[in-house]
């Protein structure tokens, strides 16, 4: 009978990799992962649910126990995915998005969200929209158009005015900014 572990700070491909790795270290049959769980085949014995809590701490991981704080970390999960690591943009809100991925009413996930992190889950799509945002135009690929569609903005001005509200500078600021900033960097070395 297949188990479910909860993983707290699992954001990418590379966090998948040493998860999987610590597992099979541990000798723990994997079933499958994703970012924020990975399940086991068989449950584990407490023996091994502590050494492998301890050695994914060692990798700057969480052992979920607490139901709340699973469901938590599925949340944030959901949405680094989306945001970060999906080519397509989302065709639904994050609300249904988010109560058809949990299977729970979105009042409830976004009650326990608020009221655990202090922000709500609104913000931390905004928050994680803004760090993508930030990505694309340092690998200066995409222009803001482009990126505005990727990210799901109703506009080129929205995107704007977040990205300002909430940085305290325009994106053609920012890039600016970095390129200056690479460039100090290019004639130290």
């Amino acid at each position: 009978m297949a188990q479910k572990l909860y993983i707290k700070n699992m954001v990418c491909d590379r966090c998948i990799e040493a998860v999987k790795e610590e597992l099979a270290k541990s000798n723990i049959p994997l079933y499958g992962i994703k970012l924020g769980e990975a399940t086991v085949s068989s449950p584990l014995t407490s023996d091994q649910k502590s050494n492998i809590s301890i050695a994914l701490q060692k990798r700057g991981f969480e052992l979920l126990e607490d139901r709340n704080s699973q469901i938590i970390e599925s949340i944030k999960s959901l949405i680094v995915d989306q945001v970060h690591h999906k080519t397509e943009k989302l065709k639904v809100n994050y609300s249904t998005y988010l109560e058809k991925e949990l299977n729970k009413d979105y009042h409830t996930l976004s009650s326990l969200f608020s009221s655990v992190e202090g922000i709500t889950i609104e913000r931390f799509v905004i928050l994680q929209k803004l760090e993508k945002i930030k990505e694309l135009l340092i690998y200066d690929e995409l222009n803001l158009s482009q990126i505005a569609n990727k990210l799901g903005y109703s506009s080129v001005q929205h995107l704007s005015n977040q990205f300002k509200k909430n940085t305290g500078m325009t994106p053609s600021e920012f890039k600016k900014r970095q390129s200056q900033d690479r460039s100090k960097l290019d004639a130290i070395g």
